[in-house]
């Protein structure tokens, strides 16, 4: 195939390393080369930039090729899935337990490639799918895009729980009770249940949560040790999406009526609320059955 990979971030450059084992043309297009990318002959085009600049990325895309996201988010102007941005043309979203710099060095690892158009779906999976990469199916976008861009939220808590030394019974229950935030949302949203116990749901949380380079994770430490969350961003130098998406998916929640309270607990400390103080507030809800 004939591909485009917008975005020459750590994901965007394993994913084309990726497309090049399995024998595709990828022409990687960055903000310099953003309108010379040769859109109108591509089969496909990969977006792997972070969720703010995505709608104003998918306005240089030219041409009807279908449209692959990466991106983990939602988009900060409207709160909607990014994959409703796109218009005119085919899309899917890839999402899954797929820490970069692993996906690059070609350490074993799957994903979920999730569309409403099905044969597009098994196109991609027949392109991507490797040994050392194995590509499930899958309808659920709205599951999928939402898994995506919750557990980033979910990383920064774990995270906190990492910097204040909370130990690893605190870390499990947290990312726990974050699985059922998620899938809680995604019912409301009208997601398979499914998919929140597949890749893109429990599987992407783990990681996510417990891989030591994990931005997110990683993010949520510095800040329980003090950085501010401007100071744990220009300390990580790459975008870190929890950071973003936090107050996005605390709005959509409250539109539908959804309760999160870790998301809400998330936007609390970055917006100045102590991490020990949240520890509390959550530790002292009210006892519910499971």
């Amino acid at each position: 195939m004939r591909i485009v990979v917008v975005g020459g971030g750590a994901w965007g450059a394993a994913f084309t390393h990726l497309l090049r084992g399995r024998g595709h043309d990828v022409f990687v297009a960055g903000r310099a080369t953003l309108d010379d990318a040769p859109y109108d002959e591509a089969d496909l085009v990969v977006l792997a930039v972070p969720s703010h600049a995505f709608g104003d990325v998918l306005g240089h895309v030219r041409g009807a090729a279908p449209v692959l996201s990466l991106t983990k988010g939602l988009d900060p102007a409207t709160g909607h899935r990014l994959s409703t941005l796109v218009q005119g043309r085919p899309v899917a979203v890839l999402s899954g337990p797929n820490m970069a710099e692993e996906v690059a060095t070609g350490l074993p690892g799957a994903a979920v490639v999730a569309s409403d158009d099905e044969q597009l779906a098994l196109r991609l999976q027949d392109a991507i799918n490797s040994l050392a990469f194995r590509v499930y199916v899958g309808s659920d976008v709205v599951g999928v895009e939402l898994c995506a861009a919750a557990k980033n939220v979910i990383a920064l808590a774990a995270g906190g729980v990492d910097g204040l030394g909370l130990g690893d019974n605190a870390k499990a229950a947290l990312i726990t009770r974050g699985l059922v935030e998620m899938a809680r949302l995604g019912e409301a949203c009208g997601a398979e249940p499914e998919t929140f116990s597949g890749l893109a749901g429990m599987g992407d949380l783990m990681v996510t949560c417990f891989h030591p380079h994990g931005r997110n994770r990683r993010a949520g430490e510095l800040i329980a040790r003090g950085a501010s969350p401007a100071e744990a961003k220009a300390q990580i130098g790459q975008a870190v999406e929890g950071l973003t998406t936090a107050p996005v998916l605390r709005d959509l929640s409250r539109r539908i009526g959804v309760e999160l309270p870790i998301t809400e607990g998330v936007c609390a400390v970055l917006e100045g609320m102590p991490l020990h103080e949240l520890a509390g507030s959550l530790m002292g809800r009210r006892p519910t059955e499971e």
